[in-house]
């Protein structure tokens, strides 16, 4: 997961392998909420029935263009609603074609901000949002640093989706083989090497058998098994010798971890072969496979049925988040997520239509509702209607919401242009609480604890945007992951390290830094900010 487009492929991957709760927001249609009944019609102030076109992508099977969630969006908001859905692979492509044309939707989603977002900003496809920001609840919570990284010209042209801002994917150990071992909760690198080396030589699972190993790890050096934003290569975070910014890619902390590392992989502490494993591999083939001691773990997400394999093989398995190293600068706390994950734009030729603006609004913002865990059930009529109804989009298991696959499109939230609950802080959203595996529950909520008590960076990149950067960056991370996995393997001397950061510039990451560090400088960056 190297810099902000990595990154984010390295949560879609993290994501699609597990469970993700949605959720909702405030301003709400002016009728009283649809109830549990299939003919609810709450209208918005104006009677007249809109059209809203909206495209949109999808990582799975796509929703059917006549389900049942269509028909109980188009009953409630009084609109007929035409989503248009593309399955990721094709969607950048599609995308581009749609603006081209100039017959754009209503309603764009994007992934991330990228090159073509800013682009279709400056050359005016998009409506600027700023006079909506602060009249509808959901709106309000996103942060000020997080609306900077879709503000172009002054302009608001997004609106973000809600992703934690602190609960990023950080390291977690099997407590069983330490305490087996006789060890302690590792504080430093060197501490930890000792624990990834004993749990490949020591027989930590106690079966007589050779086969457990320190560190899981797959192809791009992920996880990247950061102990702290001082070692993280997304943050940009350290400075070079002109005093400029740089990813922790390429700084001199990071060519001590791949040090770090190399030595474990001769230690054979590290997956063999991880550049040839795909990350489902080493979730279901290594570390729940009960082989590995050392992985990654959030509280947000964890795949259930993963966790349930580790319990049937290892039934006293116990799993703990490993607190965040004390860096050489005195530093302690990980890194935050850039606070979003997905826009949503609307037309800007909906500007000559403001009560088309207002009834997309009110479905944007009704999506993001948050609703406390205790008011996740049929009892909340808002809920249950956007879920799609107890027992034909979900049901109740033992407390917990179970629902139907997206796909076969029963709920308004497999439609709505955001159905993503923006909670007031992270540990609102009680992630924890929802597993059904005890095991699953209990270390959730230890990251949840571990989180909620430390400092997390805010990287200054995400705020920001780079031309370069965002046109380069795949290629950039891919040369740099290349040439690290081999030092790491021992293919290449880690001294070698400089040479990479030349040519690493030379392919364009100067102008990247340059551009970071100009952006910065115009958007009045004043220095590191924890929070």
């Amino acid at each position: 997961m190297a810099m902000k487009k990595v990154l984010a492929a390295g949560l879609i991957v993290a994501l699609s392998a597990t469970a993700v709760a949605c959720g909702s927001a405030k301003e709400e249609p002016k009728q009283p909420a649809a109830s549990g009944n299939n003919n609810a019609n709450t209208q918005t102030a104006s009677n007249k029935k809109h059209t809203i076109s909206m495209i949109d992508y999808r990582y799975g099977a796509l929703p059917p263009a006549d389900g049942k969630g269509i028909q109980l969006i188009n009953e409630k908001f009084n609109v007929d609603f035409k989503p248009q859905y593309v399955v990721r692979s094709d969607y950048t492509q599609k995308l581009s074609a749609v603006i081209a044309s100039g017959d754009i939707p209503d309603i764009i989603v994007l992934e991330a901000p990228d090159a073509n977002f800013y682009k279709w900003a400056k050359q005016g496809a998009f409506l600027p949002l700023n006079e909506y920001m602060d009249k509808y609840e959901s709106f309000k919570l996103i942060p000020e640093n997080v609306r900077k990284s879709v503000t172009v010209g002054g302009k608001i042209y997004a609106i973000q989706k809600y992703l934690t801002e602190n609960y990023d994917l950080t390291p977690m150990i099997r407590t069983d083989w330490l305490d087996k071992l006789g060890l302690k909760m590792p504080t430093t690198y060197e501490e930890l090497k000792q624990v990834a080396i004993a749990f490949t030589k020591n027989d930590p699972d106690g079966n007589g058998k050779a086969d457990t190993y320190g560190m899981a790890m797959a192809e791009n050096i992920n996880p990247q098994y950061a102990m702290g934003t001082y070692w993280d290569l997304n943050a940009w975070y350290h400075k070079n010798d002109q005093g400029q910014l740089i990813p922790g890619f390429i700084s001199n902390a990071r060519k001590e971890h791949v040090q770090w590392l190399a030595d474990l992989y001769k230690e054979g502490a590290i997956t063999k072969d991880f550049a040839l494993l795909n990350w489902g591999q080493v979730n279901t083939k290594e570390f729940y496979a009960g082989k590995a001691g050392i992985f990654i773990g959030t509280p947000r997400g964890m795949n259930p049925t993963y966790m349930q394999s580790l319990v049937d093989i290892n039934p006293n398995a116990k799993l703990a988040p490993i607190p965040a190293f004390k860096a050489p600068d005195g530093s302690t706390g990980f890194t935050s997520s850039p606070g979003y994950y997905g826009l949503v734009m609307l037309n800007a030729k909906l500007k000559d239509d403001p009560d088309k603006v207002k009834r997309i609004m009110e479905m944007i913002d009704y999506g993001r509702k948050f609703y406390p865990l205790e008011q996740r059930n049929p009892s909340n009529k808002e809920f249950d209607w956007l879920n799609g109804m107890e027992n034909q989009g979900y049901k109740m298991d033992n407390g917990a919401v179970r629902r139907e696959l997206e796909e076969k499109g029963l709920a308004p939230m497999n439609y709505l242009p955001d159905a993503r609950m923006w909670a007031p802080s992270d540990d609102a959203n009680g992630y924890s609480k929802e597993y059904t595996v005890p095991l699953l529950r209990d270390v959730a909520a230890q990251f949840e604890t571990m989180h909620k008590n430390l400092k997390h960076y805010v990287n200054p990149v995400n705020a920001v945007f780079s031309e370069t950067r965002a046109t380069k960056d795949t290629d950039l991370s891919k040369f740099l992951y290349t040439e690290q996995t081999k030092m790491i393997f021992g293919e290449k001397p880690v001294s070698d390290w400089d040479k990479m950061v030349k040519e690493w510039m030379d392919k364009g990451g100067a102008q990247v830094v340059k551009e970071v560090n100009d952006a910065l400088k115009e958007a009045g960056y004043s220095g590191p900010q924890w929070k």
